[in-house]
């Protein structure tokens, strides 16, 4: 049987997937081997911003595939999905954020963002927020402080420091010796988690100030999830590189970082080479993230994000959600206890609903569906949810 060779052969994560078997998938649904249809409040990590096939990027990604695919290591040959991308992407960014490297996906960014930053600068030291996730790579994994999953893998990348997010009084912490700040614009799996109070003009202040440059992971509310194409856009700070990934390309692997062409240069010379990736920019990919953007742009998608978000926080009022955090279609219920959490997902997988949980907060339940989710599919993942909720009550 098909999960039997999916256990047996295929590397696991954790000793309990849920190990639905995918038949196919369209719009806001998930199929599954029965045809049982899912709906998807998940959207595979908030990779799958225009839902699932999308019919333009499908399109897309068979002309290019029908053309080349792969033809030469990141850098050297050009080709047009990525360029026209690259060109499309500093179209819609600040002047300091015009000149894109195109990687395989958000952890591989943040790899190339702390070498960047470190050559530029020609300091070591990083310093990063508590209770932060920026990937499992090993530079990535340097930056997170949850024991739990970092010491099993030590020693790791050293000079790295650790401040909590959303304190101001910790920002002396950033000196002439820190070659860069690296933030979540939003906290991810810390529980989505706002940054408050001016903190991220403060940072964007003390970095200035001190000659640090500022990293800013927009991996996950990146790419209109938030209502606006770039979460950092909601405040007034600018970084000195954006790291994005996940819904870049409707549910295909990639990620970039994003910096100035004078910063970004710092790689290519002392030494050449200074980055590379053979399958980085790769040209089916790239098509896909091309037309993902334009249709965001075209189809007015993010003007729709917060009136879907004030419906999913009008509809999801019941005694058992303590909180609803967030903004945009980054979401995430607070229950109770992990206990309910967990009970509230797996049950709505029986009733043909997609949940999923957070990396760190056991309490939370994940709400990130395609931006492209009707109000009609998010009332009914909602009422799902409502009776679920009242079933546990009783």
């Amino acid at each position: 049987m098909l999960a039997d060779d999916f256990l047996n052969y295929q590397s696991q994560t954790s000793s309990h997937p849920l190990g639905m078997e995918i038949s196919r998938a369209q719009g806001s649904y998930i199929y599954d081997a029965a045809g049982k249809a899912h709906l998807d409040f998940v959207a595979g990590i908030s990779a799958c911003t225009l839902g699932h096939c999308h019919p333009e990027v499908v399109k897309a990604v068979q002309e290019q595939a029908s053309s080349y695919m792969h033809v030469m290591v990141y850098g050297e040959y050009i080709q047009e999905p990525a360029v026209s991308y690259a060109k499309l992407l500093a179209d819609q960014l600040p002047p300091s954020l015009q000149n894109t490297y195109l990687v395989n996906s958000g952890t591989e960014a943040i790899e190339g963002a702390l070498k960047l930053a470190r050559k530029a600068t020609g300091r070591s030291e990083i310093i990063a927020a508590e209770n932060c996730y920026h990937g499992n790579t090993l530079g990535s994994l340097s930056l997170m402080d949850f024991e739990e999953r970092r010491d099993p893998f030590l020693p790791l990348i050293p000079d790295v420091r650790h401040i909590p997010f959303n304190e101001q009084g910790a920002l002396s912490a950033i000196t002439v010796k820190t070659a860069a700040v690296v933030l979540e614009t939003i906290q991810g799996g810390a529980g989505f988690i706002l940054p408050k109070n001016g903190y991220l003009e403060a940072v964007r202040k003390r970095c200035t100030e001190t000659g640090t440059l500022l990293i800013l992971d927009e991996i996950q509310p990146g790419f209109g999830r938030t209502g606006k194409l770039f979460a950092f856009e909601h405040y007034d700070c600018v970084p000195d590189i954006l790291v994005i990934g996940k819904g870049m390309a409707s549910g295909l692997p990639i990620g970039a970082f994003v910096a100035s062409k004078e910063l970004m240069d710092r790689l290519n010379s002392s030494p050449e080479l200074g980055h590379i990736t053979t399958f980085g920019g790769n040209a089916v990919i790239a098509a896909a993230a091309k037309k993902t953007l334009e249709v965001l742009l075209r189809d007015e998608v993010i003007n729709s994000i917060a009136g879907k978000e004030m419906l999913f926080r009008k509809l999801l009022q019941h005694k058992l959600i303590k909180e609803i955090r967030g903004t945009g279609l980054m979401l995430c219920l607070l229950m109770p206890s992990a206990e309910i959490a967990s009970k509230l997902i797996r049950a709505s997988a029986d009733k043909g609903l997609i949940l999923f949980w957070l990396l760190f907060e056991n309490e939370a339940v994940r709400l990130t569906p395609p931006l492209t989710i009707s109000k009609e599919e998010i009332k009914e993942g909602c009422r799902i949810i409502l009776e679920i909720l009242d079933q546990i009550v009783q």
